[in-house]
């Protein structure tokens, strides 16, 4: 993840919403063009961020950064996403998600090309405030998209979308290994913003010309922006049933706790994002091929982790599958951050994504259980809170400590995720 798309809350795509009643169901297939057209623009987000993660060594060795400085011009594009997200909420519900949804990413696939032209920490803080501005926008819009779509075609399809972008994300991670060693920095993010235009294109066409259902009604769209973690935690049930009793003191504790539990996940998924390649190349010595390589790892072990997430929550319970899922990635955060060996590093990093794959959903899910929608808003609150934190941290520490340790903060966090749900458990009995 992203990061980075946790704001927004809706209805359970389970049950259907009020707005969902009144809105005829498609008369298409299940993948009609216009969910095959929104689904490869999730993909074409997830596989320009990852373009731009794979690079982020390159860019870092051009403008000659700290690793402190880097974390500052990391978080510019955070800023860049929370100043949009707003913005991009009034202009979905004024001109429609879907024409917003293209132009985002169409700003998206011109704004990744800009990181290799900056030669100055400034200039790359800059360019980043622009690419985050993209980033943000365009995930604010196609979830809105998604969750209209949802309610048009009377079926739990928002999951698919996400994984469009995790499997985007990995495609972008595989080429942009591939290109890492033929093509200069400039070249490879051109290739990748000019392939990211053509789908915008095409799909954009496509979705533009489907019957699309009507604007959400204005207190639904005020309440947020939509959200990936939120989607996928809130369809497992529950949130809107539990709005009266969200006002009470232990309600607000409970949901207090997995909101926390949710920025201890984002804070390590945010990390990663934005550390792995890094601590790959110059801690271990991986070449930049293989460094792309180990974070398409730890991202195809996330994407896993959350197709059998469904199942094993199910299987193991919800407190058993945190527990272990933090458990996992905690022991695997501190493989990948202090082994020696670039293929152990890169094991410690799958195990950390099938770890932290259910743990952010499943923190989401239970916050919208105990609170309704107020619940969902404030544990996606905070855990944006950790996306946006954690870049920043582990460059602070990396200077102070080294990056290998800096890392082994991601383990505590992971621990601290494992081990809230309990505390939330017992205080439900």
């Amino acid at each position: 993840m992203s990061l980075r798309n946790k704001i927004r809350s809706h209805p359970s795509p389970d049950r259907p919403s009020p707005q969902s009643r009144s809105t005829p169901p498609l008369a298409d297939s299940p993948w009609g063009p216009a969910r095959l057209a929104l689904t490869a623009f999730f993909a074409v987000d997830g596989f320009l961020f990852a373009a731009w993660v794979v690079r982020i060594p390159d860019v870092r060795s051009q403008v000659s950064a700290s690793h402190s400085a880097l974390g500052l011009a990391l978080l510019c594009l955070s800023i860049g996403a929370v100043i949009t997200m707003p913005v991009v909420g009034r202009l979905c519900l004024r001109f429609g998600s879907r024409p917003v949804t293209v132009g985002s990413l169409a700003l998206l696939s011109l704004a990744v090309l800009l990181p290799a032209h900056a030669h100055s920490i400034a200039a790359l803080g800059g360019v980043l405030l622009l690419f985050g501005a993209g980033y943000g926008g365009a995930n604010v819009a196609m979830n809105s998209a998604a969750v209209d779509l949802v309610a048009q075609l009377r079926r739990p399809v928002m999951p698919s979308f996400h994984a469009g972008y995790s499997f985007g994300g990995l495609l972008g991670t595989g080429v942009s290994g591939l290109l890492a060693g033929p093509l200069s920095t400039a070249w490879a993010l051109a290739l990748s913003g000019l392939l990211g235009m053509a789908v915008t294109v095409g799909a954009g066409v496509v979705l533009l010309r489907s019957p699309a259902a009507p604007l959400v009604a204005p207190d639904r769209a005020a309440a947020g922006t939509a959200g990936t973690a939120v989607a996928e935690g809130v369809r497992d049930g529950g949130a809107a049933s539990a709005a009266a009793g969200a006002g009470r003191p232990q309600t607000r504790f409970l949901v207090l706790l997995l909101g926390v539990t949710a920025l201890c996940t984002a804070y390590g998924e945010g990390a990663i994002a934005d550390w792995t390649t890094l601590h790959l190349t110059d801690d271990v010595h991986a070449s930049a091929a293989v460094a792309a390589t180990g974070y398409g790892a730890y991202a195809f072990a996330m994407a896993g982790g959350r197709v059998g997430g469904t199942w094993l929550s199910i299987r193991l319970g919800q407190n058993r599958l945190m527990l272990f899922g933090g458990l996992t990635a905690a022991a695997g955060m501190l493989v990948a951050a202090l082994a020696p060996a670039v293929p152990l590093s890169i094991c410690g990093f799958v195990l950390v994504g099938l770890g932290l794959a259910n743990l952010f959903p499943l923190a989401i899910a239970r916050a919208g259980a105990a609170g309704g929608p107020q619940g969902v808003a404030l544990a996606s609150s905070l855990g944006y809170g950790g996306m946006l934190i954690g870049p920043v941290v582990i460059g602070f520490l990396a200077d102070a400590a080294g990056l290998p340790m800096a890392l082994t903060t991601v383990a505590v966090a992971a621990t601290a995720a494992a081990l809230l749900p309990l505390t939330v458990g017992r205080r439900n009995r």
